[in-house]
């Protein structure tokens, strides 16, 4: 059986952002029922010299987005990285999820060996479609996905496996 890069994408990012909707939903919730600033939250890190919760959040965003644009052949749309509470945070999950599912199979089917070439401040990475989505797409959504979801769980939002996979 052959998996289309479509069914491979774009439903996987999907699932993915929609927890993260509701893992940030659920940090929302936790802030205003504890009474705490949601700055706190949204400034916190798992370590010093990692991201902040938003960051890791925008950096999901950012890959998704980026992933189905490439592989559809577009251009990545440019957002600016200014989200300062949950509810802005959530709307960017959203509109990325709106985004990639405005492709269609089509667009996307066909692309496994597409050259996809990224820069990075440390020179160019070169991939194929197939190795750009299952080598750096997906693990870095999933690993940024995961970080949100454990900064939250260490700062005592009641989250559990079945929020991180979503339903």
């Amino acid at each position: 059986m052959t998996i289309s890069m479509y069914s491979a994408s774009v439903p996987l990012l999907t699932r993915s952002l929609t927890a993260l909707g509701q893992i940030l939903a659920k940090g929302a919730a936790f802030a205003a029922a504890k009474k705490i600033d949601e700055s706190v939250l949204l400034n916190a890190r798992l370590a010093p010299d990692m991201f902040a919760l938003a960051r890791q959040v925008q950096i999901a965003s950012d890959t998704a987005k980026g992933c189905v644009a490439r592989l559809a052949g577009v251009d990545v749309p440019g957002w600016a990285d200014t989200e300062a509470t949950f509810a802005e945070l959530q709307d960017r999950v959203q509109r990325t999820i709106d985004f990639i599912g405005g492709f269609t199979a089509g667009q996307i089917d066909g692309s496994e060996d597409k050259a996809i070439v990224l820069k990075f401040r440390t020179g160019e990475q070169a991939f194929t479609g197939y190795s750009y989505l299952t080598t750096f797409v997906l693990p870095n959504v999933y690993f940024h996905a995961t970080t949100t979801y454990a900064i939250l769980r260490h700062n005592g939002v009641e989250l559990g496996k079945r929020d991180y996979l979503g339903a």
